[in-house]
């Protein structure tokens, strides 16, 4: 009955699209697609594969970032390679630090949060600029 996941929401505090924009579109290389035109200014649709998973972003109440939730999606990436290149370029922007830039990212050839030995490199973490917990893996 159920063939996968039509998209994933994550919640960011308001005003805050145009980080959205650039942390899911240029540093993960999501495509921008348009929401119902009457929630242009509340919403940010990404998709995340041909077959149209996407991501949408949303704005949360003050609640929703109380403290930092285990929650998250994970997506998965091509191949090792492909990993270990969006995990230097997720880094990179976190090493910028301009207000889209995730507060949290998992340093290429460190240790990987939220994961034991065995997994390294078949995945890694990232919390982007609202705090939203993601994984990448294999």
């Amino acid at each position: 009955m159920i063939t996968g996941i039509a998209h994933v929401n994550l919640v960011v505090p308001p005003g805050t699209l145009d980080h959205a924009k650039d942390f899911y579109g240029v540093t993960l290389g999501f495509h921008l697609v348009s929401p119902p035109a009457i929630m242009q200014d509340v919403l940010a649709w990404f998709d995340i594969t041909p077959k149209g998973q996407q991501i949408h972003i949303a704005f949360g109440e003050p609640s929703d970032f109380a403290a930092h939730s285990s929650r998250h999606p994970c997506f998965r990436v091509e191949s090792a390679e492909a990993l270990l290149l969006l995990q230097a370029r997720v880094w990179e922007h976190f090493e910028r630090g301009d207000a889209s830039a995730p507060v949290m990212a998992d340093k290429p050839g460190g240790p990987i949060s939220g994961a034991v030995a065995s997994d390294i490199p078949k995945r890694f973490f990232a919390r982007d600029y609202a705090g939203n917990r993601l994984e990448f893996s294999l």
